[in-house]
């Protein structure tokens, strides 16, 4: 089976590419609107894309109403913003968090979300995450008036104790429990893991 992307709506290309696009990792983004309100809202075509300068990317479309979404109207006027990841015990806030709330209600806030004060930007982070990386913007893509992507810098990281071995600079595998996203309501548990040995490459004869 085979489609031309030309040949499908974007509802039916979104349905492609995350049925298979999986599990993907998920941006969940706190940042401060214009009264000091604390956003919080989870992006799932999110990925970390290099390491000097460490970059990564989220994108955020419209809301269905055609309004932009709080996290790019507050990124863009600040231009700074914390990437939170979830792990499974706060897998259904974060989902929580990406219900219809207005600008005048931040999800922490209702959601019984703890925020800590974060080391380099304004914005706060999640206090409960295992991870949490300040970013500053990098760059602003537009993608046919409807979608943006944002680039971020990350400058600050913030870890769990307990994950890390700081003299390995290794995270505990058997202590970090992120959740991915599927499709639709769907998420999924990463503990079920594979270890190969490392690849040989071509041998010689």
């Amino acid at each position: 089976m085979e489609y031309a992307a030309s040949d499908l709506t974007p509802r039916e290309r979104y349905k492609v590419l995350t049925s298979f696009i999986l599990p993907r990792p998920i941006a969940w983004v706190t940042s401060v609107g214009p009264t000091g309100i604390v956003n919080a809202a989870p992006f799932s075509f999110f990925n970390a894309f290099c390491e000097d300068p460490p970059l990564c990317m989220f994108a955020a479309n419209r809301k269905p109403n055609g309004q932009d979404k709080d996290t790019f109207l507050n990124i863009q006027r600040t231009g700074e913003f914390v990437v939170n990841l979830a792990d499974e015990p706060l897998a259904k806030a974060m989902h929580e968090s990406s219900g219809d709330f207005p600008p005048e209600v931040g999800e922490p806030d209702y959601l019984g979300l703890k925020l800590a004060p974060s080391t380099k930007i304004a914005v706060p982070r999640l206090a409960d995450t295992p991870w949490a990386m300040e970013c500053k913007l990098w760059k602003m893509i537009d993608v046919n008036d409807d979608r943006r992507l944002i680039m971020g810098e990350g400058i600050h990281f913030h870890i769990r104790d307990e994950l890390w071995d700081d003299e390995a600079m290794r995270v505990h595998m058997d202590r970090y429990h992120p959740i991915g996203r599927m499709f639709a309501d769907r998420y999924c548990r990463t503990d079920d893991r594979v270890v190969f040995p490392a690849a040989e490459g071509a041998k010689g004869k």
